[in-house]
């Protein structure tokens, strides 16, 4: 019987990789999207498919520094990669801030655009996941234990700060070239006037809280299932 174990282990059928079931997870989030719109003649979360295309960003440039890992090795290149993905990073944790849009869904059946939104925002949430560890990973290797570290804590902070100006005030990650002045008023005044801003503070806080709990927990159980 020992003996036919590796053989039955080698007729296994073949384990999807995790970039095949992002792209089945993904999927599966379209084809709701599509079946939502047909069957209501509207285009009322249309808008998902945007912000999903926006959490992948970050993650597309964690794969690309990944194969191109020379271009760490230049300050001008190191601290320009890192800053487009930090901007871009608030994206992939956005999405779960859709699920505001429950508060005044249309349609009779809630619980499938509670599944669609849900949907989304997990994969966003792997998005996000991924690529902080992709890049935890790659500062690790190149810069050090303490630099890999110190993004992290930059990131989760860096992120929920921009939900929160994705959100309730409405701007966009290019906001910061196409239209700075405006964005950078805004943060100036919460920084100099934190009192008048504790709820925005307070939220950034505890979605901060909530994305390295997240984070943590995930990579915990990466480790936990390499070793059962």
């Amino acid at each position: 019987m020992k003996q036919l174990l590796p053989q039955i282990k080698n007729k296994s059928a073949p384990v999807l990789s995790i970039q095949q079931w992002i792209l089945i997870s993904s999927a599966f989030s379209i084809l709701l999207l599509i079946i939502r719109i047909i069957t209501s003649h509207r285009l009322s979360y249309v808008f998902l498919a945007w912000n999903l295309l926006l959490a992948y960003v970050p993650l597309l440039i964690a794969n690309w520094l990944s194969r191109h890992q020379v271009v760490l090795r230049n300050k001008v290149t190191l601290i320009l990669s890192i800053s487009a993905w930090l901007l871009f990073m608030p994206n992939s944790f956005y999405i779960l801030t859709d699920l505001f849009h429950l508060q005044t869904m249309e349609g009779n059946r809630p619980w499938f655009d509670l599944t669609l939104i849900l949907s989304f925002a997990w994969n966003g949430i792997l998005f996000g996941i991924i690529s902080i560890w992709k890049m935890e990973m790659l500062l690790k290797r190149t810069k050090g234990r303490f630099t890999s570290a110190l993004l992290i804590f930059m990131v989760m902070w860096l992120s929920a700060f921009g939900v929160y100006i994705g959100r309730f005030l409405r701007f966009n990650s290019w906001d910061i070239i196409f239209n700075p002045f405006p964005l950078l008023t805004e943060i100036v005044e919460m920084i100099i006037n934190p009192y008048d801003y504790k709820s925005a503070w307070a939220m950034s806080a505890c979605f901060a809280c909530f994305i390295s709990i997240l984070y943590y927990t995930m990579k915990k159980l990466t480790e936990v299932l390499k070793h059962t």
